[in-house]
């Protein structure tokens, strides 16, 4: 394994330009990929964003945004929160899964919902006991597959970057959304990129380099974005609270493992 640590986002992900984020949730792309973002869109690399679902069964920061989701619901208020940290991070090119231009063609627009989670033993997310038949983990895999097929080759994206296998900490929305990125990646014969700690050194047997990205030029902006998404977390200082009062410190170094294909697709 090699690492390097870059504050050039012209050196990200070895140079490619358009390079498609896919996240689960609103508010995931800021906490975990918010300054990548910011750089790559500063540098005019014109990264674009593809959001699974809009985060319908997310739980809401106790306060006075409670009376807001009670109102419009809370798929209204995290896409308000999701177009607020764009315009933050500077990001242009975004589309939810199943909306055009994630959306095979000839399909009418479909819309992929929060599957839910709960916390197991382990102290990991897993599935939710109940999810609805329009959940992201519950409609057929070929139609989401499709869709973001779809997207990142009307992107021209030149890689794709998501989660790694186990979906970060486990969430089944992330597992699905790794699945998805990194089947679309080697269908196109573009890189993946999955999401890493920015501490971590562990090197599996299919990845062959961890890239890690200085954002700290585009910090306040990652801070910014994360305090669009008031129903999901707070800012306090250095660190995000998330709603069940998790803390976790602001990364200025995102990290991202260049997955291989498997070997006996490699070519």
């Amino acid at each position: 394994m090699t690492e390097t640590l870059h504050a050039n986002p012209a050196e990200w992900f070895h140079g490619v330009p358009r390079v498609m984020f896919v996240h689960a949730h609103p508010d995931d792309e800021t906490i975990t990929t918010g300054g990548t973002l910011a750089g790559l869109a500063e540098a005019g690399l014109e990264p674009l964003l593809v959001t699974l679902t809009r985060g319908e069964q997310g739980e809401v920061v106790s306060g006075p945004l409670e009376a807001l989701v009670a109102a419009h619901g809370l798929a209204v208020a995290r896409q308000n929160e999701l177009r607020t940290a764009l315009g933050m991070l500077g990001i242009e090119r975004h589309a939810f899964l199943g909306a055009p231009p994630a959306r095979a063609e000839g399909l009418p627009p479909a819309i992929y919902e929060d599957s839910g989670m709960t916390w197991g033993d382990d102290g990991r997310a897993t599935a939710a006991t109940e999810a609805s038949d329009d959940a992201l983990t519950r409609v057929p895999a070929v139609e989401a597959l499709n869709d973001l097929l779809a997207a990142a080759d009307a992107a021209g994206a030149g890689a794709i970057v998501s989660y790694d296998d186990a979906g970060g900490y486990g969430h089944p929305d992330h597992v699905f959304a790794h699945r998805l990125a990194r089947a679309v990646a080697q269908g196109l014969g573009i890189p993946f990129w999955a999401i890493a700690p920015a501490t971590d050194d562990e090197a599996g047997a299919e990845v062959d380099a961890i890239e890690r990205h200085d954002v700290a030029p585009w910090l306040d902006r990652k801070v910014a974005a994360l305090r669009a998404h008031g129903t999901q977390l707070a800012v306090d200082g250095a660190e995000i609270v998330h709603v069940g009062g998790q803390r976790q410190p602001i990364d200025r170094i995102e990290a991202f493992r260049h997955v291989a294909p498997p070997a006996d697709l490699a070519g």
